[in-house]
This record gives C-alpha cells, structure tokens and sequence, in this order.
C-alpha cells in the first residue's frame, strides 16, 4: 500500500497509508482527539472526519472549540436532523433543501397541511430526541443512476430533480444521520450526539418558491437559529429581542418617516419627516464628493438594451432588469429597453464623449444615481431591501499606476464619512473572483493583484471574502458594526479591467496612443434606502441632531405662553435649527411622551417664568433631567448642534482664524 506524508499546523508530519481518513489520524495522535473531533481541513478544504485522503496533505483537526468549523456543521447537521424529524412526524412530506445561512439554516419542504407555530415545538422535541439518541452519521459515494433509482423508489421529486440537474458525470454523495439518508455533499459530524440540545431554536415558517421560481411550487420554509452551546443562543435571542425593538419599519410608522404599499412593491413612500433625512444625508454627501474632487452628473433611468447587452449585464443580471418595450415610430419592431439597475455603464458613456488626455486622469465622477432591480417579494423587507434605490455612485477613471493612491484616497474618504456618521471603526473584505464572470483569467490576476497590493499599500490586511467579487472585478467590501453588534456591508471599492474594454474606454497617453483607462467603482453608503434604514436601528431612531427630521419643539405649558413659544421657534429656525411648536391644549408631561416617541432630540418647555425670565426648560432625548438655559444661550448651543459635520468643522476654522 502507497504510503502518503501528513503535515500539521506545527509543522509536524507523519506517514500514514494512502486512504487513511481524518478520523483514523485524529485517534492516532490521541484517543480523546478522536472523540472529539469533528472535521479536518486538508490542504485547505473542508474535509469529513470520514473521507480518505489518498495524497500528501497538510491537515489540521478541528473540535467544537474551532468556532468556524463548528458552527458550519452544527448548523449543517442540524438541517438534516430537522427534517428527518419533519417525515417522521409527517411521513407524507417531500424534502427538498437546506442550507446553512446567517446564524442558522432552513429546510423547504412541500406539505398539503400548513406548519403551525405549534408544530415548531414538536419538530423541536423530536430533533432533541435524535441528538440524545447520538445515532451515528456516515457517508457513501453513489453512481447518479443508483441515486436517481433511490429517490423514484421513495417518492422524493425534487431530490430526483436535484441529481439531475448536478453538473458533470461524477458520482454523488449520500449522508445517513441514523436511518434517515439525505444527498449532500458534507461534511458532517460523526454522530448526531455531537449537536447541542440545548444551542439551537426553531424561529419562523415562510413561503418559499421550489427553485425561486415563481411558476413553480409553493413549498414551506422552517427556519432555524443554532450555536455551539445554551449561552451561544441565549445571547442571539437577546439580540433578536433587541433588533425586534430597533425594527425600523416601527421606528419609521412612529417618526413618520415613510411607508410602503402593495401598489409600488420595494418602493419607498417618503413622508416629510424622512425626506428630510434623506435630503440632508444627500447634501452632506455631496459636499464632501465635491471636496473630494469628484464632478457630479446625472444619467438617464431608461436605456436600451443593448448598452446592457454590450456591458455584460445583460447576460449576468438579466434576471434582476426591469425591461420596457416601447413601440418606438417607423421601427419595425418593438425597441427592448431597461430601467438602470446600476449606473457604471452610463458613467463610461460620460467618459467617451470627447477625447480624454493622460492629463485628464484621474477622472472622478459621481451621481445620486436612481436604480430599479428586481427583487423576489419575499426578498423584500422595509427600505433595507427594496427594488427602487439611490446610490451614492461614483467611478474614478484612471491610469493603472493610479490605483494604489486613488484606493488610499478613497478609503479615506469614507472612513471620515463614516466617521461623521457613527461608525469610526469598520472592517474590510476582500472579495476576489465569482464563479459567473467577465474577462480572463489573465485580467483578473491582474486586476486582483493590483488591488490586493493596494490596499496593504493604505496600511489594512483585508479578511478575505472568496468568490464574492463583481462580475467584472474584485471589490473591497466595507463593512459597518451598528450598536447591537450585527455587520452590515456598505461601502465598496472595485478594480475594473473589464468594462472599459467592453464598451471601448481609452485615453491618449503620454506616448501618443490610444490606451485603456482602469475603472474604479466606489460607493461609500451604499443605497440612501438602506443606509437609513441602518442608521435607524442603530439609533434606535434617536439619530444624531443634524440629521434629526424635528431638532427641537418648542412646548408651551400654558395656552397663554403660546405666542411666545411661536417667537421662539422663528427665533430657532431663523438660526438653522428644524424646530416646530407644540401648542396643544394638552399637559406638558402628554407632550413629551408623544416628541420622545417621536425621537425628537430636544424639547423647550416654556411657562409664566420661562417668559418672564428669557429662559427656556431643556429636556434631551433620553433624560429625565431638565436644564434651563437662556433662550439666546439654548439658540447659539442648538444652531451649533444643527450644523452638519463638515460644516461645524469648517465654520470651528473659521472661529480659530478669525475669518467668522
């Protein structure tokens, strides 16, 4: 028998027989190891306890205490457990599929009767009692034909569906946990006692298309939270209870911010007070691209398709393209045209008017560009995922040896962007080549070592997001942490080689000839929508005074003070600040319920005193304490507060130079 090298992270190695599996070496090295062990990675993939490894490798043995493995399999396994659960409950039901995903996994199952809340409390017990019983699980290689025979044999259509649509001609693998057998390609753990009893929660049931496909069958869809151990999940649900209370679809009802209805699906109703959000956000936006020297522009929302066509897009995002036919005069057909998913095509017919000049580069540009994509329905939630959006889209056209510098001064940028907005700290991701893409090999190398090396160059070691990148290029992913602890991705940062080639980008170099320019794709927020949505849940609704829709209300206490409460909120407006009166026949403790439910920052209680004294009472959001303050004191303090970040700073320059 060939004998095979096994090298350890310790830089150790042993000789073992070819075919040797990761659970035979993990006993080897100690019999304690090889019960606890859960799975290996063999020179770099995760590998099943049980799988042969029939070359040199290097290997590392993983435990529970391995929390990336771990919870991949603990919430890989517990998928099979819950519907091995679900047919012995309901012998009747089909399985289909069950990934693992954020925090947990889902099983679709197709089932005549509905799940109830009630069901998820059965399916529960009967998974308990499957880890209790720690029934082994084991794996077998099966040629298509035996897999497809199975699955006739059991009445399973859509695993037979599934073997079919496999690529390739290579046998596929089965997993068993105990008797109940299910296709998968692992790995798993070594028995179902491994799973903790007391770390997982089944959450919610949902519809879900067979296959996303809206002309297929409507199937059933339990989700399901889990984690190494009972504190693990007691900490999530803590946090569930928490982002439940953050929701900002009832932070916005209660601000009265916006709304969405049935008639404009993902599509956002703005109300007064969340325009305002909007509209400040966009202006402080806009000021700092343009001291970032980027030139704003505006591009159309509808183009033909065959921009798209020639862009890639159509090919690779057909099925998120709202299309239009239009029967356009003396054509003899009708024209396909596409409401703008994204703008960067549009950006480059920007850049093709007119000849460019090494000079000219680089060429920063920037829109708050309206995009429409299509989203499934149940893909949509409030304005965090939604079909019509506006990005703060920007593309910088530059010279390949540009990138280094354009990427440090990009991130920047928006860490100061980010800054100003809360989140001063924030991680970066790089995310390399998708398995759908445009351009060669050859042209991706290039593109993910340029960027790579530029990013280090800026002083960050990204983590690394494999296959994440855009069709036509790497990206840099920025990543936001909000106040309960949950990541949010925002700002991007893309390297592209492929679009000006597509739709034939040059420049005249210094040499005289025609070249390509390198395309560099950027958003700091993201979308408006989303990112609102974010700093809502965040705050909690109590969002920073600037950006506050009502910064302060001025409440009388008597009805014979509310002249004086008008004076003051033309004297508060005057100065900058979005204030408003409440002069309501209603006591003054009523009012500042209703303005803190309301999240307005401050609340100016005016009475008989407060008028005959040139005071005003000031309560903040969130305090229980009230100061009084000169009404000319409370003004200059709160027209400070209202001013915008960069604004503040400029007009604390001004103040140090004497110039204000």
């Amino acid at each position: 028998m060939a004998q095979i090298s096994l090298t350890f992270p310790d830089g150790n190695s042993r000789r073992y027989e070819a075919g040797v599996t990761a659970s035979a070496v993990a006993t080897d090295i100690s019999v304690s190891l090889g019960k606890k062990a859960i799975s290996a990675t063999v020179n770099g993939a995760h590998w099943d306890l049980a799988w042969p490894i029939e070359s040199d490798a290097a290997i590392s043995i993983h435990t529970m205490r391995d929390d990336e493995q771990a919870l991949e399999l603990v919430r890989h396994d517990l998928a099979h457990v819950m519907a091995r659960a679900v047919q012995e409950i309901w012998p009747d039901v089909k399985v289909t599929i069950g990934p693992v995903i954020e925090h947990g996994w889902y099983y679709d199952f197709d089932r005549e009767e509905h799940f109830t809340p009630d069901d998820l409390g059965s399916i529960e017990a009967r998974m308990k009692e499957i880890i209790n019983a720690r029934d082994p699980v084991h794996t077998e290689v099966w040629d298509r034909e035996r897999a497809l025979q199975h699955y006739r044999d059991n009445d399973e259509p859509y695993k037979v569906e599934l073997v079919d649509a496999i690529p390739g001609t290579d046998p596929i693998r089965m997993y068993w946990h105990g008797h109940w057998q299910d296709l998968c390609r692992g790995p798993h753990l070594q028995h179902t006692g491994q799973l903790p009893a007391d770390g997982f929660r089944l959450t919610s049931i949902a519809g879900a298309y067979w296959r996303g496909d809206s002309n297929r069958e409507m199937l059933q869809r339990i989700y399901g939270v889990a984690f190494k151990n009972r504190d693990g999940l007691k900490q999530h649900l803590q946090m569930l209870e928490e982002a439940a209370k953050r929701d900002h679809r009832r932070i916005g009802r209660e601000m009265r911010l916006f709304h969405m209805q049935e008639e404009a699906p993902g599509q956002v109703f703005w109300h007064p007070n969340g325009w305002t959000i909007y509209t400040t956000l966009q202006d402080y936006m806009r000021r700092r691209q343009h001291a970032g020297g980027y030139e704003e522009v505006n591009t159309p929302q509808i183009v033909a398709r065959k921009l798209w066509e020639e862009s890639g897009h159509w090919d690779k995002f057909q099925e998120h393209i709202f299309t239009l036919d239009v029967n356009e005069e003396h054509a003899q057909e009708k024209a396909v045209n596409a409401l703008k998913p994204m703008n960067c095509p549009c950006h480059v017919q920007i850049f093709n008017q007119g000849i460019k000049s090494y000079r000219d580069l680089p060429l920063r540009i920037a829109e708050f560009g309206s995009c429409s994509r299509y989203e499934p329905s149940g893909a949509l939630h409030g304005i965090m995922r939604v079909r019509g959006f506006t990005q703060d889209d920007g593309h910088i056209f530059c010279r390949e040896d540009q990138i280094e510098s354009e990427t440090a001064r990009y991130i920047e940028f928006l860490s100061n962007i980010y800054a100003d907005l809360g989140f001063p700290e924030f991680k970066v991701k790089f995310a390399d080549r998708p398995e759908v893409r445009a351009g060669t090999d050859k042209t991706w190398d290039r593109a993910e070592e340029a960027l790579l090396h530029a990013t280090r160059a800026a002083g960050i070691e990204p983590e690394m997001n494999p296959g994440e990148g855009a069709f036509y290029g790497p990206k840099l992913e920025f990543v936001l942490t909000d106040a309960i602890g949950r990541d949010w991705q925002c700002g991007t940062h893309q390297v592209d080689f492929v679009l000006p080639e597509r739709l034939n980008a040059t420049y005249v170099g210094e040499d005289g000839s025609r070249h390509r320019p390198v395309m560099l794709h950027r958003a700091a927020l993201g979308s408006f929508e989303r990112f609102i949505g974010i700093l809502i849940e965040s705050s909690e609704g109590r969002l920073p005074f600037w950006l506050a829709p009502c910064q302060a209300v001025v409440a009388s206490i008597t009805s014979d003070t509310n002249e004086h409460a008008d004076r003051i909120v033309a004297e508060l407006v005057s100065a900058g600040v979005r204030a408003e009166p409440d002069i309501r026949n209603e006591k003054i403790s009523y009012k500042v319920r209703e303005h803190s439910v309301g999240k307005v920052p401050v609340i100016l209680a005016v009475g008989h005193r407060e008028v005959a004294e040139g005071t005003v009472s000031v309560r903040r959001l969130g305090s229980k304490a009230t100061e009084t303050r000169s009404l000319a004191e409370a003004v200059r303090e709160l027209a400070s507060e209202a001013l915008p970040p960069d604004l503040r700073r400029d007009d604390e320059m001004r103040s140090k130079d004497g110039t204000a």
